[in-house]
């Protein structure tokens, strides 16, 4: 009988030594990609090489469990994995667990994703709600500049999970590349890794989707253009760390991709690939490019979204040029005006341009002649150092509608077809509501 209790006890502690194995192997994550009808993206890193897998079932059906496959993390792939859920079927929920070395790791928070909702010739679109938000700073103080920490705290984490959307679309500079980082390929991951780590960050990466554009400083230093030696390598980094359906458009590599959430098109464009230099004063000036501008005008045309937003690192409409530092589109005037002549001449409706960038957020709407007005919902900034835009000149910006602190947005997309809404409403870190807008689709189509 005591050699039995002693052999118990040595299982039981052997048990609990593995799980805590498992547990101490995950580096970040779990984080939940891409949503499709009968497919979901799912992301994790681990600390060294280790087997992962996801097991996942539906919230109705909690004792059907599936498996995606069995992936082994390596340096090579700097310890991350990208797996999908293919068992699944539309509009249902799901919870998931992640395996490490084929022990269960547990989280104290809801690990969950969804399917995208079969709704198309049988009823109205579905309400949705995503959080947006760019210029996340996470501190490192060894590494930082001297100082004031230019990174805030990091509460607006917890604010973003507890407004539970469907999925979060980060606008750029998601991480910021020091000095230290972005002349090789080990301090371009070691700086994702450092942020994509930050505890607050771990339950809004695992309970919704996310899509992710870039700019400047998670692309290479700061108004990094087309020029930078190493935007391959920190493209492939960025591949590693987010779980968007696709990079890039008509074979050429890039964060360019685009997605469908219930009944609106979301357009992710890359404004730094294929970006000009700001100050050369010979040649073509491009800050998307001819064939990016033709993918998305060609996609646009073929859209029959109430709601086509197009999402971009720098800000689109601001007039403001006046500034030597800042990196709007009238920077480049003569792709600017090709751009939204094209909108015009090819009459595509419903057009909304989604973009971060400045350490403020702003509305700014621009009327036009014959036509509906646009608008450039900025978002900016989630953690990074706060730039006032008080004594700015915009004179297209709505009124109300400047945030000077850290914030984030929650749109909301509801209404039955034909008559769908969008609202945005911007938050401070704490969760409290800044200021509000809304937008019914019949307001973004030309007059018959």
């Amino acid at each position: 009988m005591k050699s039995i209790k002693i052999l118990l006890t040595v299982l039981f502690i052997f048990c609990l030594s593995s799980l805590l194995m498992a547990q101490d192997l995950l580096q970040s994550g779990p984080m939940v990609g891409y949503s499709s009808m009968r497919e979901v993206g799912l992301w994790v890193q681990t600390s060294s090489a280790a087997k992962v897998k996801f097991a996942y079932w539906n919230i109705n059906s909690p004792k059907k469990k599936y498996f995606t496959d069995e992936f082994s993390t390596t340096k090579t792939n700097w310890f991350t994995a990208k797996l999908i859920a293919d068992q699944l079927e539309p509009g249902q929920k799901y919870n998931y667990q992640l395996y490490i070395n084929g022990k269960p790791v547990k989280r104290n928070y809801d690990l969950k994703f969804q399917t995208q909702k079969l709704w198309q010739w049988r009823e109205n679109p579905p309400d949705f709600s995503f959080a947006t938000g760019s210029c996340f700073y996470v501190n490192e103080t060894v590494y930082d500049r001297p100082g004031r920490p230019y990174g805030s705290d990091y509460q607006i984490m917890t604010s973003i999970y507890k407004k539970n959307p469907d999925f979060m679309i980060w606008l750029g500079d998601n991480f910021y590349l020091r000095e230290v980082d972005w002349d090789s390929w080990t301090g371009i991951l070691k700086r994702i890794t450092h942020t994509r780590s930050l505890p607050e960050l771990q339950p809004v990466l695992g309970s919704m989707h996310h899509y992710a554009i870039w700019d400047d400083h998670d692309f290479g230093p700061n108004d990094s253009d087309r020029g930078y030696y190493l935007k391959e390598k920190t493209l492939d980094a960025n591949k590693l760390f987010w779980g968007n359906p696709t990079f890039g458009f008509s074979g050429k590599e890039s964060m360019t991709t685009y997605f469908q959430w219930g009944d609106v098109d979301f357009f992710l464009l890359d404004g730094r690939y294929f970006r000009t230099p700001n100050n050369r004063k010979t040649g073509n000036r491009e800050l998307l490019g001819d064939e990016q501008i033709r993918w998305l005008i060609d996609n646009l045309i073929s859209s029959r979204a109430p709601f086509k937003i197009i999402a971009v690192g720098g800000q689109v409409l601001n007039p403001v040029d006046d500034k030597p530092f800042l990196e709007t589109y009238d920077k480049y005037p003569e792709e600017k005006a090709k751009l939204m002549a094209l909108l015009e001449d090819e009459k595509i409706e419903g057009v909304v341009f989604l973009t971060g960038d400045r350490h403020h957020s702003e509305l700014t709407k621009l009327p036009r002649e014959n036509s509906y007005p646009l608008y450039d919902f900025t978002i900016s900034s989630l953690t990074a150092g706060v730039s006032p835009g008080k004594d700015e000149k915009n004179f297209l910006r709505v009124p109300g509608t400047l945030a000077d602190q850290h914030n984030f947005a929650v749109f909301g997309f509801s209404g039955q077809s034909k008559n769908r809404l969008l609202k945005c409403t911007v938050y401070d870190s704490d969760g409290k509501e800044l200021w509000n807008y809304s937008i019914n689709e019949n307001e973004l189509k030309y007059k018959k």
